[in-house]
């Protein structure tokens, strides 16, 4: 005859654990861990975003467009001529950011003489600024950069505060913030930076 239990039992039983469920919770963390870790990477180095001040790149980039910062690219390769990068000048952290095209890089000569750049004695082959140079500032004289230095110029150069003049001068790669690659504001003017 089985025993019957009288009164109440306030012995609690022992519940074992669904390891599967604990598995997929764990996974599920893990999962979501890895995807922050992403976006907080993608953010930090291609998602910084910066408000173009002035008119030194018209036509391309306009006073008050937002342009994307690609801040991980110098950190694997130099800039080179073409670039249009960020930078503060003199690294002045009170500064706004600057965005300007290199036109020399590391260890080239330059001299600015009748409105043409000529990059180690050889005029620059490319044609990225909307009107002629007429102020050749401190390149009239011919210039050698150094291994971790830019010469940089607005493609607009008759409304550039650029390396031409002493108070910018040549940048120093410790001073780049990055290359400015992706303009995303106004929407109707969208596109990547060339």
């Amino acid at each position: 005859m089985a025993r019957r239990s009288r009164g109440l039992n306030f012995r609690k039983k022992k519940r074992e654990l669904n390891i599967p469920l604990l598995r997929e919770i764990a996974v599920w963390i893990l999962e979501i861990a890895i995807a922050v870790a992403l976006a907080g990477v993608c953010v930090y180095f291609v998602g910084v975003r910066t408000t173009v001040v002035g008119q030194s790149m018209s036509e391309q980039l306009q006073d008050g467009d937002q342009v994307l910062i690609n801040r991980f690219i110098y950190k694997v390769k130099k800039p080179k001529i073409g670039d249009v990068i960020v930078f503060l000048p003199n690294g002045n952290e009170k500064s706004h950011y600057y965005i300007k095209r290199v036109v020399a890089a590391g260890g080239d000569t330059i001299q600015i003489i009748d409105g043409v750049i000529y990059v180690n004695e050889v005029p620059l082959d490319k044609d990225y600024f909307s009107a002629a140079i007429a102020d050749p500032g401190v390149a009239a004289e011919k210039i050698r950069l150094a291994a971790d230095e830019c010469f940089v110029i607005g493609d607009n150069p008759g409304g550039s505060e650029d390396s031409r003049f002493a108070n910018i001068g040549n940048v120093k790669s410790e001073y780049i913030i990055g290359k400015a690659w992706f303009k995303i504001l106004p929407f109707s003017d969208a596109g990547f930076v060339e």
